[in-house]
């Protein structure tokens, strides 16, 4: 067996050689060439590796070392070929989708990283060669809040040439809102404005993202392959979720639950019917924390189905293909597709193959036609023109179905193997009949107690309580957005955080609406929570919301964030959401001496550094 022979240079350096061998450069220099020689394939280190043999052959040897030199400084110099994935997350989509890239890039022998947006400091980019962005888009066009940092930094006066880069997006989102994928879209626009060559075309995802988003992932990869030198995968995860023990259970293979308890916690004369719900995870080893979210897959009803394979002239037992696997036509549309909300492109196929005037006329202006999907379920749609339809037809203009996502409501340190909900079930009157929304009905009133439910558990790392104890909290939930902060409040009496907790709840009467009112009560009486304040919005003349609770606590509300609380909003985004970010910038002018642009910044930097946090939809 030969062993290396290590032997002290004069200069102290240690020299490296085989026996009989001498060594004509020291550990400094093989370092150089060892860190120079990553950069490239197999076939460029053996075209290396003969020019510097013809340069030695030389009667010109001088020329060796400048030659040399140039050559293993323009190679260290340049970014050794890998993929970077990065994903802007709000719900967790997006991250699923990169993760899922960063695992098949592994299979592909790619080199890939894997970043959150919030990790990822926007100068590197100049080093990457591949970068693929997946992102999601929150509230109104907006950034989700762990990109906020990096998609101002793209925009800036600091962001640095790109032109060595190539890149992909990824965009998800709602085709329902007006600003479809715009965080995507606006990453491709930065990219490019700084000289990055797109090396696939943009995707733009919307709620059924999953068959789609795959076959791009594939496209891509195979691209990058051809692009990247072919050297062993060595493939690095940053931490993405700080749960406990990783469980086999995810979307795509979501744990087959009992439903335990739906109670109605709303009383006998309320508008709204909203439901305590508990479910077993016994043996699952889905674990969560605070601020997480529960995935729910769920069954359409069958009276609905039922009532859609009438107006299409369908009898539901034509043989349909779903993912390989022939099934009728009345169970897909149960088991597979998505029959309760509308979205703009169902109207818009519908419109043609119906030829209902209304519906062409509508599609015309996309302000009616979003405003008009927002309120109409599928079957309302199809009502607008009775057409028979081919089973193919009808499934062609419907949605897959995608699993709900419900704020945790438990601590899982308070409850053990199980996990709580806090579900408003979707109902209204549409003429002389009822519509209900698809999961909430499945969780209330679809499944018996004991029934089986079919869940998984999607961390929320935007939406956690501050490591530090000791740090105050301020928790603005009104009507359902208050599931998480239960979880908050029970975790953090586990915890005997030291911290103070602030409350602000708000929802339609005192005596009908107000959710876990004997809870809170026994956590003021016990100390667990120092302050509450509620705001029922029909107990007086002029209605009262949360926002207003914040404005009349403005000194103190100020005083709490100068002594470094941390603010939490869960619920509504469309009009709930924005008006508490309203109040937040009027508190700040009012009491920090601000004016509107500081204030908007000041208010704008909490989030960056993860104190004010929304959970919203």
């Amino acid at each position: 067996m030969i062993r290396d022979v290590v032997t002290m240079s004069s200069n102290g350096n240690t020299q490296q050689q085989l026996p009989g061998l001498a060594a004509p450069i020291n550990d400094q220099q093989l370092s150089q060439l060892q860190q120079a020689s990553t950069a490239l394939s197999s076939n460029q280190l053996a075209w290396v590796s003969g020019y510097f043999w013809g340069l030695s052959q030389s009667q010109n040897s001088a020329q060796l070392t400048p030659v040399a030199s140039a050559v293993t400084s323009a190679v260290a110099a340049a970014p050794a070929g890998k993929l970077t994935i990065i994903y802007a997350s709000q719900t967790g989509n997006a991250k699923g989708v990169a993760e899922a890239l960063e695992q098949e890039a592994s299979a592909h022998g790619i080199s890939a990283q894997l970043f959150d947006a919030s990790d990822y400091k926007g100068k590197n980019l100049a080093k990457e060669t591949h970068v693929i962005f997946v992102a999601s888009t929150n509230g109104e066009g907006e950034a989700p809040d762990n990109a906020i940092e990096l998609h101002e930094f793209l925009q800036s006066k600091k962001v640095p040439k790109l032109t060595n880069l190539k890149f992909g997006v990824i965009g998800l989102g709602d085709s329902s809102y007006e600003f479809f994928c715009q965080t995507g879209k606006d990453f491709d626009a930065f990219l490019t404005k700084q000289g990055a060559t797109p090396f696939i075309e943009r995707l733009d995802c919307d709620v059924d993202y999953d068959v789609s988003a795959a076959e791009w992932r594939l496209k891509a990869l195979e691209v990058i392959k051809d692009d990247l030198s072919s050297q062993p995968a060595d493939v690095v995860t940053l931490p993405v979720a700080t749960a406990g023990a990783a469980s086999s259970y995810t979307k795509q293979n979501p744990y087959t639950a009992t439903l335990l308890t739906s109670q109605k916690i709303t009383g006998r004369d309320s508008g709204k019917d909203v439901r305590h719900i508990e479910i077993d995870l016994e043996d699952s080893g889905l674990t969560y924390q605070a601020g997480d979210a529960l995935g729910v897959w769920f069954e359409n009803s069958s009276e609905l189905v039922d009532a859609i394979l009438a107006q299409t002239n369908l009898s539901g037992i034509e043989s349909v293909d779903v993912d390989g696997e022939s099934v009728s036509l009345r169970t897909a549309l149960i088991k597979n597709y998505e029959v309760t909300a509308s979205n703009p492109q169902l109207i818009t196929k519908y419109a043609e193959l119906s030829g209902s005037k209304k519906l062409l006329k509508l599609v015309e202006n996309k302000d009616q036609l979003r405003e008009y999907s927002a309120e109409t379920q599928v079957i309302d749609v199809l009502k607008e023109k009775k057409t028979k339809l081919e089973a193919t037809s009808l499934l062609s203009i419907l949605r897959r179905l995608t699993p709900r996502l419900y704020s945790i409501a438990s601590s899982q340190s308070e409850v053990d193997e199980e996990v709580h909900l806090t579900v408003a079930l979707v109902e209204y009157d549409k003429g002389e009949e009822t519509r209900y929304g698809g999961a909430s009905y499945h969780l209330a009133k679809g499944l018996e107690e004991g029934g089986e439910v079919k869940v998984f558990v999607e961390h929320n790392k935007q939406f956690k309580l501050p490591e530090d104890n000791d740090t105050p909290i301020i928790m603005v939930g009104p009507g359902t957005g208050i599931a998480p902060f239960r979880s908050f409040i029970q975790e953090r009496e586990s915890r005997e955080a030291k911290g103070k907790n602030w409350l602000f709840f708000g929802d339609r009467t005192f005596t009908q609406d107000f959710l876990y009112q004997v809870e809170w009560q026994k956590y003021l009486k016990s100390g667990v929570l120092d302050r509450l304040d509620v705001a029922f919005s029909r107990d007086q003349h002029e209605k009262v919301y949360v926002q207003h609770r914040l404005l009349e606590q403005g000194e103190r509300v100020w005083q709490w964030l100068q002594e470094g609380a941390h603010i939490y909003v869960c619920g509504d985004a469309t009009h709930m959401a924005k008006d508490v970010n309203a109040a937040l910038v009027e508190i700040t002018k009012q009491y920090g001496g601000k004016d509107s642009a500081d204030a908007e910044e000041y208010i704008n930097e909490l989030r960056k550094a993860k104190r004010y946090q929304k959970d919203v939809y």
